[in-house]
């Protein structure tokens, strides 16, 4: 079983990592240049990679790093006594909750009203303004918790 935990830790860290810098990428420069341009444009682009987004490799390393972090969630709690149960706790709850729950209830929800707007309409600036605003705030809620859920599951390893 301790086998298993050092495996499952050590994708898990690996998993995070490359969603939070997806993450962190679309937190630091992408909607920010999304911003510069048109909204006709920035929102045309967004919806692009909305739809080039849902492939296998992304579903398998998004989706395969929370089964992972649920399965270490329980460990952590039912070895609680052992060293750095606390650490997968913290860095499988992080991952669950400030990624996989905020992009459910608001990443995905924001996406889903922006591919059914018309980037023509006269609503478009107002809606794009605001899109670009609250669809970044909850990334970098996503960026944060991926970044604390790696360095725990990092610190959990040693």
């Amino acid at each position: 079983m301790e086998r298993l935990v050092s495996v499952l830790t050590f994708l898990s860290a690996i998993g995070v990592g490359l969603i939070g810098g997806l993450f962190f990428a679309f937190s630091t420069f992408i909607m920010a240049a999304f911003g510069r341009v048109a909204p006709a444009i920035g929102m045309t682009a967004m919806r692009s990679i909305n739809v080039a987004i849902l492939n296998p490799l992304f579903f398998t390393v998004f989706f395969g790093t929370a089964v992972c972090c649920l399965i270490l969630g329980i460990a952590a709690i039912v070895g609680w006594q052992t060293a750095g149960a606390g650490y997968l706790l913290i860095g499988s709850l992080s991952y669950l909750l400030g990624v996989i729950a905020v992009t459910m209830m608001f990443n995905v929800p924001l996406n889903d009203t922006l591919a059914a707007s018309d980037p023509e309409s006269m609503d478009s600036v107002g809606f794009w303004r605001r899109y670009l605003s609250v669809w970044t705030l909850w990334n970098h809620v996503r960026t944060v918790a991926c970044i604390v859920a790696m360095a725990s599951f990092i610190r959990a390893l040693h």
